[in-house]
């Protein structure tokens, strides 16, 4: 990749980097419209959700361009997966600086076709605007599900069990690295943690099949305890988390190595992009056929109680409270 001497100009990079991508979907109309058109197909709700990312927030600055797509679409469909639909098309915003070397441009496009072969889903437009602050960009992905039958956070009700897809805490600890302030000497946990922190693994094979199952859903996103006490406000209900049976990765259980400060922050750090559902106790069995069929790990840890509503009880593995000193991020 290198850089050209005469800039491509904003329609001149529509053209080069973006329109390949919109190639699979005819309601793009090729990106030469003001907005795409598309129709929704008998029977089915069109799903709905933004993300953005910013630039020494959600990313480094010097993170590959291809990882920072990576990331900027699989959370955006762990979205779709929380309400059970399946990926449509999608709409991309960059808020570009000026002097942004064509050639990231270029990788972050490459990055995005990657993406977009492996989940089925296709450009439908957008918009590219210059920026004197950080790269800026965000997504609107449309999904579709069954009439009516779209997965709500609310649903839950006390006596529910509450299950997790995957494993958590992987993302947090990669961060912990990638700043500094944990030191991994192993090189392969090293690499598997800071893979998830970059990218993510949208649980779209699960989401879809948890309808029927599931009594009320969210992705992992703020982080564990964070997003239980979401679901759990929703649904006027309260919640045990047993933070022991918490799934985690053998490089996060190497990472944390019985240090509950760790365990704390692999709960609450967020950036899973795993599942979160409460479901009631006799879908156990269809749910573990379910992990079966998907090839994707989902683990009972806690339950729904009366109580206050968004009031997370988190317990370590002797039956202890778990001290926390954060229940998960929060942007302000």
């Amino acid at each position: 990749m290198t850089s050209r001497s005469q800039p491509l100009g904003e329609f001149g990079r529509i053209t080069r980097f973006f329109k390949p991508l919109a190639a699979g979907f005819p309601g793009a109309r090729g990106l030469r419209d003001d907005a795409a058109v598309f129709g929704v197909p008998e029977g089915r709700e069109l799903v709905v959700t933004t993300d953005a990312m910013v630039a020494g927030v959600h990313f480094f600055p010097d993170d590959a361009p291809a990882d920072i797509a990576a990331k900027l679409m699989r959370s955006n469909l762990s979205d779709l997966a929380a309400m059970g639909a399946e990926p449509l098309a999608y709409t991309l915003v960059t808020a570009l600086p000026r002097g942004l070397d064509e050639s990231w441009l270029e990788a972050f496009a490459a990055g995005l076709g990657e993406e977009q072969r492996q989940f089925g889903i296709a450009l439908a437009g957008g918009d590219s605007v210059s920026t004197s602050g950080p790269i800026t960009l965000s997504v609107t992905a449309f999904g579709l599900v069954p009439a009516g039958r779209a997965l709500p956070r609310w649903g839950g009700q006390p006596g529910d069990r509450v299950f997790v897809t995957g494993n958590i805490g992987d993302a947090a600890l990669g961060l912990e690295i990638a700043y500094g302030r944990l030191d991994i000497p192993d090189e392969e946990t090293r690499a598997h943690l800071l893979r998830r922190m970059h990218r993510p693994d949208p649980r779209m094979t699960v989401g879809p099949r948890l309808i029927g199952l599931a009594s009320g859903a969210m992705d992992v996103s703020d982080g564990l305890v964070a997003d239980l006490g979401h679901l759990c406000e929703e649904s006027g209900c309260a919640a045990l988390l047993n933070a022991g049976t918490v799934p985690l990765s053998d490089a996060a259980r190497g990472a944390i190595d019985g240090d509950p400060a760790r365990l704390a922050l692999a709960i609450t750090g967020g950036d899973d992009y795993e599942l979160l559902f409460a479901a009631p106790p006799a879908a156990r069995e269809a749910l573990a056929a379910l992990s079966a069929d998907c090839g994707v790990e989902i683990t009972e840890i806690g339950e729904l109680r009366p109580g206050t509503p968004g009031e997370v009880s988190v317990l370590d593995a002797t039956g202890s409270p778990l001290p926390l000193a954060r229940r998960g991020w929060d942007h302000f």
